[in-house]
């Protein structure tokens, strides 16, 4: 298992941020052709892919990253590329409060500029604080921020919800934070 959570890390990072490592391109929509996504993990090394293990990454990934296409001929990451794709994300209203964990170090910089994308294309959001804690934990000392995203919405700021029920918005201004 722990295999296939190193191999499912680098598929995110192939098909988040750098298809071009193993020589694939991603359409508009950020899909990937399954066969050249296995022929180019193969080839780069360090990695021993199948249909098989795709699959089960694919099935069994805790944050369910991926998707596959109808006849799974194509695959591409639900959300947090850094590169220009449209994952064809539906605008949906959000519910009133959502959350951000990040890490405490940042809490400063987040109270002053808000939540902006950094390197990603959204900001992403839980929609409990549980996920966010999380979340958080992935970047030192957990702290959370709570988004007045039902507020944000009627002001006219747009929202997605991605394939794994992450929330997505373009930025978040500090007016829209609170803490507890």
């Amino acid at each position: 298992m722990k295999d296939l959570k190193k191999t499912s890390v680098f598929i995110s990072l192939i098909l988040r941020h750098k298809p071009e490592a193993i020589g694939i391109s991603l359409d508009e929509h950020g899909w990937a052709g399954v066969e050249e996504l296995i022929r180019g993990i193969n080839a780069a090394g360090g990695y021993s892919i199948d249909m098989e293990t795709l699959e089960e990454i694919v099935k069994t990934d805790n944050k369910q990253r991926y998707s596959f296409n109808e006849d799974k001929t194509l695959i591409r990451a639900n959300q947090g590329h850094s590169i220009n794709v449209d994952v064809e994300l539906k605008e949906c209203e959000p519910p009133e409060q959502l959350f951000h964990g990040t890490g405490e170090k940042f809490a400063a910089s987040i109270r002053k500029e808000g939540l902006v994308p950094k390197s990603r294309l959204y900001v992403h959001l839980s929609k409990d604080k549980d996920t966010a804690e999380k979340v958080g934990a992935c970047h030192g000392k957990p702290h959370i921020f709570f988004v007045h995203s039902g507020k944000m919405y009627r002001k006219g700021y747009k929202f997605y919800l991605s394939e794994n029920g992450v929330w997505l918005t373009k930025n978040v201004p500090p007016e829209f934070l609170g803490e507890r």
